[in-house]
């Protein structure tokens, strides 16, 4: 079984790419030791608007395979990044049915805390997505506490992503 996680930040590495690995580790412990992929968005950027190319085409079967994906974007203007967006639309509505996603970002303001449960979970569902916990949203002050955050987290999401 395969956990995948999407990076969704214009630059590869970084807390995002971290956040998102951690949270990655942390679902595929929770379901028994599943094999985690990390995509960073940023090394097919350049292709996301060549509408079928076939990086971006192949990524996103990958994903439609995944038992788990993971999405994860620093908060950019209260929302996710338009490379996260531009990415998605490349998918038809049901692109991600039979899988189950997981919404996680960070920002740096307290008053976007529902930025993952507000923006990103409606846009997985629309790919047909089941998104059975709810997201996560790190403050970037707290980031230093990211295996606390990620395990207090996972004490609800990880029964309802084990199956």
């Amino acid at each position: 079984m395969t956990v995948r996680v999407v990076i969704g930040n214009p630059r590869a590495g970084g807390r995002t790419s971290t956040l998102g690995e951690a949270v990655g580790r942390a679902v595929a412990g929770a379901r028994g030791g599943d094999q985690v992929v990390v995509h960073e968005l940023a090394d097919v950027a350049s292709h996301v608007f060549e509408w079928g190319h076939e990086d971006v085409a192949a990524l996103g079967a990958q994903l439609a395979s995944a038992d788990v994906n993971i999405f994860a974007s620093p908060t950019f203007k209260a929302t996710y990044t338009g490379l996260l967006k531009a990415f998605l639309d490349n998918y038809g509505d049901d692109a991600l049915a039979g899988t189950r996603a997981v919404p996680v970002m960070i920002g740096g303001n307290p008053a976007h805390a529902l930025a993952p449960e507000v923006h990103l979970r409606p846009l997985l569902v629309e790919l047909g997505a089941s998104v059975p916990t709810r997201g996560l949203y790190v403050l970037a002050s707290t980031f230093d506490q990211l295996d606390e955050l990620v395990a207090s987290w996972l004490e609800k999401a990880g029964p309802l992503l084990a199956g």
